[in-house]
């Protein structure tokens, strides 16, 4: 099989109602919308009842549940290309399932255990799930000759790596899958505002970089302090989202990984008797560094990143390399922060901190508000220049909302003014004794707001997750149940006064989000799409964002699109979509060539993609993107707020 041009990958959440089969069968709909691959989440066997694909406990074998391997080759054989999930950092611990854990020499020959103890590598907090020995080429090649049989054969183009920071050492992983032929590879790498991508051998990340970049991007500057203040005078929190995170992080170092902190304690014991590894571990402020003991090489970026985290003399001297003998604490080290800054940050402090909700995303930073259009621009010239096939997403299995959700929150910045008056009326109508605090009270009002109309049930189940992830008044260790009654029966009271605001909100945030959509479909990278979400999702983190998605509504509207229908408030999303990926196989030349910005002000952004295709989008309600001479509308002016022109002749 030939590999297939990459204009659009469509992610797929595989499970048993959503099998090879039935992924199969959606390929002639995704073909006409012109996806060009699909993106699968895990297909390896995973362990019985697995709900996501991660708690692999076979990665020599395709998934019987999903339909094992002749069903897998057939969706390869279907008509589009095939970009697969991978998980080389863990597998599931089981006894029952994994041979690898089954057969002691193969476990103690794969895992990352620890001798002394015969514990703790795990994936993040889950003790489950075993960390492997990924830096061992045995280990490589036995866990990837079946992935790597099927990028050879041609069936799949290219693969996405799961959380590729908890392995020992990713440059040197990376490497040896370029040398196994597979040329295609993303990294789900987190990278905080600001930070580069590694020169690595891969094609780029899988966009949360885009995401959170598209969403500050449509933030009014002139909200922040208004909104600032209201959120201080109703939740009563003054310190920085920084503050926040420092404290979460500390909390997870001495709770949660404190067998690993014992671990890395027992890796340098009588070095320093006063060290204070949970803070050393709490005070970095990106994922990790990536000194390599072996090479002895150390980046200018890594010796930045530890001096940003001000850490006493010796330690920083032991990881930079300038104090030697200590080398497997410098890795452990480097695999530990990764989990203390997720766990930290995405699971605890983006619920704790809510001054506004769009920009609690993973990979971004709630204490930055906007970007300007000339700083967008910036990072979408660097993204060209280094990784020209970068995913660009906006909302993906693990984003926190929708993109949808995000839009409408940052419409909020657009009406700042009619919020606050808003929240003020709500909660004098609301005037109530007991919980909800007014940190979480306002959590309430902008989840309503965003994701209206939600009913009930997903307001019950998502306020649960929300609040024991905050980890303040309840949590998944010791739940405090009738403070998490009383909170989602006050969302449900709340839901009635909130609902016609959310109405006048729903108008201004799918501008947003269409102008958001044009951008990911025309910007430097390939866009990708999350299941479902060519129509309005209003969906929240999972598992709200993992339920079954009506295609055969996706179908018929499509082709009624497609014959000539013209679009409606429901379609829109689904027609620009539809319309944009048409140009991109049209003229993938344009797609493949140059990013040019073009001043029209602060209201709009432009650009140009290789001389022949004009972009232009407003960012705020009144902005103007009016067709110049000699060009037109693709979208035939359907969308508003939204400009894709070609040469009128």
């Amino acid at each position: 099989m030939t590999e297939r041009p990459l204009h659009c990958t469509y992610r797929l959440q595989l499970l048993p109602h959503l099998d090879f089969r039935a992924a199969r069968e959606l390929v002639p709909y995704l073909r006409d919308l012109g996806v060009s691959h699909l993106y699968l989440s895990p297909a390896m066997q995973a362990r019985s009842g697995s709900t996501h694909g991660y708690d692999v406990v076979d990665p020599t074998h395709l998934s019987e549940e999903l339909g094992g391997e002749d069903e897998f080759r057939s969706l390869c054989e279907a008509g589009l290309g095939v970009i697969l999930d991978v998980v080389p950092n863990h597998m599931a611990a089981s006894d029952d399932e994994n041979p690898f854990w089954r057969d002691p020499l193969r476990r103690a020959k794969f895992f990352d255990v620890e001798w002394r103890t015969g514990g703790v590598r795990r994936f993040f907090d889950i003790g489950d799930l075993a960390g492997l020995r990924m830096e061992d080429p045995e280990v490589f090649e036995a866990t990837h000759a079946k992935v790597i049989e099927l990028v050879r054969e041609g069936l799949v183009d290219g693969i996405r790596i799961d959380h590729p920071d908890g392995l020992a050492n990713p440059a040197r992983y990376l490497n040896r899958l370029r040398e196994a032929g597979v040329e295609q590879v993303w990294v789900e790498k987190i990278l905080e505002p600001g930070e580069q991508l590694r020169d690595w051998p891969v094609c780029g990340t899988t966009g949360y970089e885009f995401a959170n970049d598209a969403t500050a991007l449509f933030l009014d500057p002139t909200a922040e302090e208004p909104l600032t203040e209201l959120y201080r005078e109703i939740s009563g929190e003054e310190r920085s989202f920084g503050e926040i995170a420092l404290e979460a992080k500390l909390e997870q170092a001495r709770t949660t990984f404190e067998p690993e902190v014992d671990r890395l304690a027992a890796d340098i014991a009588g070095l320093d008797e006063e060290l204070d590894l949970p803070r050393a571990l709490a005070s970095f402020h990106v994922y990790r560094t990536y000194v390599d003991p072996d090479s002895g090489e150390v980046d200018g970026l890594d010796r930045q990143a530890v001096a940003d985290a001000r850490l006493p003399p010796r330690l920083a001297a032991l990881l930079t390399l300038e104090e030697r003998g200590h080398d497997a604490f410098v890795i452990r080290f480097q695999q530990t922060t990764p989990p203390v800054m997720a766990k930290g940050v995405e699971d605890t402090a983006f619920y704790r901190y809510n001054r506004l909700l769009c920009l609690n995303e993973v990979g971004s930073d709630p204490a930055r508000w906007s970007l300007s259009v000339d700083d967008f621009h910036a990072g979408n010239l660097e993204r060209a220049r280094r990784f020209p096939r970068h995913l660009l997403a906006t909302s993906t299995h693990d984003t926190k909302r929708s993109g949808d959700v995000r839009a409408r929150l940052a419409a909020l910045t657009w009406i700042a003014d009619e919020w606050r008056e808003n929240v003020l009326r709500w909660r004098e109508l609301l005037r109530h004794d007991g919980p909800p605090g007014g940190n979480e009270e306002y959590f309430v009002y902008q989840t309503l707001a965003g994701a209206w109309p939600i009913d009930d049930a997903r307001v019950d189940r998502y306020l649960e997750k929300a609040l024991r992830e905050a980890k303040v008044h309840t949590s998944w260790l010791e739940p405090d149940e009738a403070y998490e009654t009383a909170v989602k029966e006050f969302a449900h009271r709340a839901a009635e006064h909130v609902a016609p605001f959310a109405e006048r909100l729903a108008e201004l945030g799918e501008r947003i989000a269409l102008a958001q959509t044009l951008l990911k479909l025309t910007c430097p990278g390939v866009p990708d799409l999350y299941q479902g979400d060519e129509l309005w999702n209003l969906t929240l983190v999972d598992p709200d964002n993992r339920e079954p998605v009506d295609w055969e509504r996706r179908r018929t509207l499509l082709t009624e699109l497609r014959a000539g229908a013209a679009p409606t408030r429901e379609t829109l999303k689904l027609f620009l979509i539809w319309k944009t990926l048409e140009l991109r196989a049209e003229r993938p030349e344009a797609f493949r060539g140059t990013y040019a910005p073009l001043d029209r002000g602060p209201d709009v952004c432009a650009f140009q993609r290789g001389g022949e295709v004009l972009v232009a989008v407003a960012l705020t309600p009144g902005a103007e993107v009016a067709v110049p001479h000699g060009w037109r509308d693709v979208l035939g002016g359907a969308v508003p707020g939204c400009l894709l022109g070609i040469p009128a002749t």
